[in-house]
């Protein structure tokens, strides 16, 4: 499996306004390419991502497919640079190549997709493995894990373009993080970390929105909880309480939302 990637910033010379001044600058600004995924030759999706750690988001994006199980079922991830972008070309192990025959279908999504390869709106409602966990971490470890969470994001500090999603143990303490153009991309890529890595993270916390399927991500990362500094959308919370995830929104400094807590763990 090569280690082969992609810058994830590129300088660019800008013209930075003032009310006084016209002056040029030089400015880190974050790379968004296509990525083709390809699996058993079969063109799958064309992702608009951040072209870095595309071992660790063909492995997590194949998980929250449902085209694998385990990181096991892949025998070869293979990224290589293209003239338009990216191609990762990725090998099934034999009891998973039915999968992809059954959805197969190759399309261009934006920073903005979470369900590929789906034909038809009653394949949204994915089976879960496994219950979540009750989450560990308690309002304190939230609102310190929250303090932390610039120390989790290099690339936005560089270019102010990108989303994070971040690992936290029991104790708020960062177990591993991603960052993305997309905010699917950054979650997938974090998925893919987790699962290669073998490490249990007690919570999520993702720097977007938590949509229907950044939650239906978390339950396949196997996480009690997904915590989001933005505010969650009707499908996200419906499909928390259905499933048993404990949900936290609009999670800021000063105060937070509990959108679901199944095991009573926030309650006064």
């Amino acid at each position: 499996m090569t280690a082969v990637t992609g810058d994830p910033v590129r300088p660019l010379t800008l013209v930075r306004l003032s009310h006084d001044t016209v002056e040029s600058i030089t400015r880190a600004v974050a790379v968004e390419c296509p990525v083709a995924i390809e699996v058993d030759g079969f063109g799958y999706a064309v992702m608009m991502m951040t072209p870095e750690r595309l071992a660790d988001f063909a492995t997590g994006f194949l998980l929250t497919e449902r085209l694998i199980d385990a990181p096991g079922d892949i025998v070869e991830i293979d990224p290589f640079a293209a003239e338009a972008g990216w191609i990762v070309r990725v090998t099934l192990a034999e009891h998973c190549r039915g999968r992809i025959h059954d959805r197969v279908r190759h399309r261009t999504s934006d920073t903005s997709c979470g369900l590929c390869g789906l034909s038809g709106l009653e394949q949204i409602a994915r089976p879960v493995a496994n219950r979540p966990p009750a989450p560990q971490a308690r309002t304190a470890t939230l609102f310190a894990a929250l303090e932390g969470i610039r120390a989790s994001q290099p690339l936005n500090a560089l270019t102010g373009a990108v989303h994070a999603a971040i690992a936290c143990d029991a104790a708020g303490a960062t177990l591993a993080a991603a960052e993305d153009v997309g905010r699917h991309n950054a979650l997938d890529k974090l998925v893919g970390t987790l699962a290669r890595s073998g490490r249990e993270a007690d919570f999520i916390l993702v720097t977007s929105r938590i949509s229907y399927e950044m939650v239906d991500k978390a339950l396949v990362a196997g996480v009690g909880m997904l915590v989001g500094i933005s505010a969650p959308t009707s499908l996200a919370i419906d499909h928390a309480r259905t499933q048993g995830l404990t949900l936290i929104a609009l999670a800021r400094a000063d105060a937070m939302l509990v959108a679901n807590d199944p095991h009573g763990l926030f309650r006064d």
